[in-house]
């Protein structure tokens, strides 16, 4: 090999390099600004928000007053809309109703997706199957399966449970 030939063989792998960086810069540019990878973000802080509140939505310790007012609170920051006033409007007769109880419940989603994810409007719907663990007072443990719907709205906070519906365990026919 000439010395020619050695500097043509240097350009060429310079100049290869330098196209490939360029190409990778126009690649990481252009998914960077892509709207499918915003659009999936949101959707997985849906999703993750979701289970966390609805998880959070079926536990209640009753062991005792400051347990059951702590738990009252937990379910006021996970929602928000109609289904935080509603429970803003029944928390004086749930902290009466569970105070004292001894039952405890804790909720493990289990399974859980996303039917449907509005960004603009900040809305998503949720389905999700829930284990609850429920402990009554005499140590008599049991666990039952949920099957839920929600509708979640974005906050200032992250997603919350704006609306929250059992859907029946099917018992098939």
């Amino acid at each position: 090999m000439n010395a020619r030939t050695k500097a043509l063989s240097g350009w060429a792998v310079l100049i290869t390099a330098a196209l490939v960086c360029a190409l990778g810069g126009w690649s990481y540019a252009q998914a960077r600004g892509d709207g499918t990878l915003s659009y999936a973000k949101a959707r997985d802080a849906a999703l993750a928000d979701g289970r966390r509140h609805l998880a959070r939505l079926n536990t209640m310790d009753g062991k005792d007053a400051g347990s059951v007012t702590a738990g009252l609170t937990a379910w006021l920051g996970s929602s928000t809309g109609a289904l935080h006033d509603r429970l803003e409007s029944t928390r004086k007769q749930d902290e009466v109703a569970l105070t004292g109880s001894g039952a405890t419940a804790r909720g493990t989603v289990t399974d859980a997706a996303l039917t449907a994810l509005d960004e603009r409007a900040g809305t998503a719907a949720l389905i999700a199957t829930v284990d609850v663990e429920v402990t009554e007072r005499g140590g008599r443990a049991g666990t039952e399966r949920r099957r839920f719907e929600a509708t979640l709205a974005r906050t200032g906070d992250g997603w919350k449970v704006k609306a929250l519906d059992a859907i029946p365990v099917g018992g098939g026919a």
